[in-house]
């Protein structure tokens, strides 16, 4: 329907001040003992001063300042402090916040997000001396005191500046002249967010500043400007080039991928082995187990299962021991085929092959070597014997380990018990270290396909050589090219 009146919102005029020598200079209410200055502001800096003016007499001044992302107040006379006010914290983080200062004879006070932080009271009578207030800096022609601070001036965005309960009107002070401002973008707030996107890795924190970003790296595993250059090595192979000796160490098995660091065992007495442990690596019973009620095991290691599967494909070869003992337990039902036990891996497919087999075979070792204790089964548990025997050898198909769980589905029968024991993920050699190449001439060339890289890429080699130059890698664009080269 028709409207009959309409209320307008307020214009919205924000302010950003470009550099640290932006200033905006407004006038305030002469005659006046007291001042009431209001305004909000958003930045991503810790330190800049927000606003300044004079005292009485020129004895003094005060200064309306962030530090460390919080607003301090810095009322001084004669070179003396007379108050030092601090209201918020974490101001710096790029979101609107607002700024009320009241100073009345011997009060001041500070109110930070419309919340009453902090206040304090002067012994001395204050008055302001001069009618004018500087935002942001000073101009540099006015040789203000005040204004020489060790931070510089603000770098942001104001906007609801109010003097006296009184709105300023950016816009007449744009066009009008009434006031004094240098650098000052006005009716736009210029702010950049340089964290979105978050270019640190790894969950890496980033912070920033009116020019910049960092990101803090601390406990991240990784290093450099964006958190991208792994501290750790890749395998325990890397560490043993170090010559570093046995012991437990973090190793980073992507390189500076996604996958974290974790904790493994290095053994480099001999060959060099990387070994990784779970939560069950002691000799368990069980009994009283059939098919509708399974014993089950579940084993968790010190790893997530990617940070496995980068192991292992790093590594020349993987293995890990698992025995099965059985009194009256057998691993295959003969009448019909079925396992009565099998093992899980972490595709989270079933297994019914046991230590010492192959894959796709369902055979223990001795099924395989011909040294069964009865030569009609493929496993030992199989002869179903009121004795204890057992099934012992290494699992070593990469694509099937580690173990992640074991299913134990005959042990109810009279007499009947099994027992199972895992031993840790072992895993030696480093892909990366051997898989080399030799140049024999200055036109010797290895060709890879284009290279594509987005926000982030690694380009790593090992080399040696006894030669003074050459090209190591050259990638070739339409205009740019990387090249790397020994001179």
């Amino acid at each position: 329907g028709n409207m009959s009146f309409s209320c307008l919102e307020p214009q919205v005029v924000p302010v950003t001040f470009l550099s640290s020598s932006s200033f905006l200079a407004l006038r305030g209410t002469s005659g006046q003992d007291e001042i009431f200055v209001s305004f909000q502001f958003r930045t991503w800096n810790k330190e800049g001063l927000l606003l300044s003016s004079k005292l009485h007499q020129s004895s003094g001044g005060f200064l309306l300042y962030l530090s460390d992302g919080r607003v301090k107040i810095n009322l001084h006379k004669t070179g003396r402090v007379l108050s030092d006010i601090v209201a918020g914290a974490g101001l710096n983080n790029g979101q609107w916040h607002s700024v009320s200062l009241s100073v009345k004879r011997n009060r001041v006070s500070v109110r930070v997000d419309n919340d009453v932080t902090s206040s304090a009271h002067a012994f001395i009578p204050l008055q302001i001396y001069s009618d004018v207030f500087f935002f942001g800096g000073c101009p540099s022609s006015g040789n203000i005191s005040e204004c020489n601070t060790s931070f510089g001036g603000f770098q942001g965005c104001m906007r609801h500046i109010s003097i006296g309960n009184k709105a300023v009107d950016m816009i007449s002070i744009q066009q009008n002249g009434f006031g004094n401002f240098s650098d000052l973008q006005i009716d736009l707030c210029g702010i950049t967010d340089r964290c979105l996107p978050n270019y640190c890795e790894h969950g890496g924190e980033c912070s920033q500043s009116w020019n910049s970003f960092h990101c803090n790296c601390a406990n991240t595993g990784y290093q450099g400007a964006t958190c991208h250059y792994p501290i750790y090595e890749q395998s325990c192979e890397a560490y043993k080039h170090r010559g570093n000796t046995s012991g437990f160490y973090n190793i980073d098995s992507d390189g500076s991928g996604p996958l974290g660091p974790f904790l493994v065992y290095c053994n480099m007495t001999d060959a060099t082995w990387t070994i990784i442990q779970h939560n069950s690596t002691n000799l368990t019973r069980a009994k009283s187990a059939n098919r509708e009620n399974p014993h089950t095991v579940f084993f968790k290691y010190s790893a997530s299962l990617d940070q496995l599967q980068a192991t292992i494909n790093l590594a020349d070869h993987c293995e890990q021991e698992l025995a099965y003992y059985c009194k009256k337990s057998r691993l295959l039902d003969k009448s019909d085929g079925m396992p009565l036990s099998w093992w899980i891996g972490r595709t989270n497919e079933t297994h019914t092959y046991w230590g010492g087999s192959l894959p796709a075979v369902q055979k223990c070792a001795c099924g395989l070597e011909g040294s069964c204790i009865d030569s009609q089964h493929y496993c030992n548990c199989d002869a179903d014997r009121d004795e204890w025997t057992n099934d012992t050898g290494f699992l070593s198909y990469k694509d099937h380990l580690p173990v992640t769980e074991i299913v134990i589905t005959d042990t109810d029968r009279p007499n009947s018990e099994a027992a199972y024991k895992l031993g840790p993920l072992l895993c030696r050699g480093d892909r990366t270290f051997w898989n080399s190449a030799s140049f024999n001439t200055e036109t010797s060339y290895l060709h890879f396909p284009t290279f594509h890289g987005e926000f982030s890429a690694d380009v790593s080699f090992f080399f040696k050589t006894t030669a003074s130059s050459g090209v190591f890698l050259e990638n070739l664009g339409i205009q740019d090219f990387i090249r790397i080269e020994l001179q």
